[in-house]
């Protein structure tokens, strides 16, 4: 995913997106740099025109959450902390599929 991000930042800095760029970004980030990953990366990227693709990216937007129903409203058995902890386990799922769309967007 840094791979990404590093290619990403150097689109915005409006700079070329070829290997020694992205090392250089990977190692002032102090991350260990794997060259066959940084060349795939550019290879993926060079027929892609990544403003279109950022465009065209498909960005869900929550619906406001909804009053709860009478019964919603009840006590039930479950402690509000394992409900709590439910609702992040259902956040975090969501987020795992949002960046996941970006990137099968972003890749054509």
């Amino acid at each position: 995913m840094e791979y990404v991000y590093a290619s990403l930042i150097l689109h915005y800095a409006k700079k070329p997106i070829n290997e020694e760029n992205i090392r250089r970004i990977l190692e002032a980030a102090g991350i260990e740099v794997d060259e066959s990953r940084i060349k795939a990366l550019v290879a993926a990227l060079s027929n892609i025109n990544i403003d279109e693709a950022i465009k065209s990216a498909a960005i869900p937007v929550a619906a406001p959450a909804a009053a709860p129903t009478p019964a919603e409203a009840a006590p039930s058995a479950e402690t509000g902390e394992e409900k709590k902890e439910e609702k992040e386990e259902k956040k975090e799922e969501l987020e795992e599929e949002e960046v996941e769309a970006g990137l099968a967007a972003l890749f054509g």
